[in-house]
């Protein structure tokens, strides 16, 4: 394996895109219990309202039950993405490596201590809380954000010396 450039045009686009995945997490985690109830409920109401065939004419007990499971599933769902949107960035921007290297150990470490980071900031939040559960989701994320960049720098690569 050739080695890398330090700054490369990807590299540095990478890094700001993983810089601004990090501020919209931020951001979001900065909005307090009601806000974020407000946001994940648009984007719940908009799914059943869709997807889910006669919501409308449950009773208000059964809506509120499958509102209130979709939500939770919309909110870690939402959490998951994230991180694995925040893996593929940070990974692009460490470059072509293998997939067991510090390298990868780097950027997928940088999206766990930011997700603890962002768990901890939340716990300030008015209404919002610090949970475990939510690093996990987010780990995992970041880990599967970080295993599909290498499989596209894998193609890329191939693609690119078969020309």
């Amino acid at each position: 394996m050739e080695k890398q450039k330090f700054f490369t045009p990807a590299r540095v686009v990478f890094s700001l895109l993983s810089a601004a995945i990090m501020a919209a997490i931020f951001y979001l985690s900065c909005e307090n219990a009601d806000e974020s109830s407000e946001t994940s409920g648009f984007f719940t109401n908009f799914v059943l309202t869709h997807f889910v065939r006669g919501y409308a004419d449950f009773t208000p007990e059964r809506q509120a039950e499958i509102h209130d499971l979709a939500s939770f599933i919309i909110r870690k769902c939402a959490h998951f993405s994230a991180y694995a949107s925040l893996g593929f960035c940070t990974s692009c921007a460490v470059g072509r490596r293998r997939l067991f290297s510090l390298g990868s150990l780097i950027a997928w470490g940088i999206c766990i201590l930011y997700a603890c980071s962002d768990e901890l900031h939340q716990h300030f939040v008015a209404g919002r809380s610090c949970e475990l559960r939510d690093v996990l989701i987010d780990s995992c994320g970041a880990l599967t954000g970080l295993i599909v960049s290498m499989i596209a720098m894998r193609i890329f690569s191939r693609k690119k010396s078969e020309k």
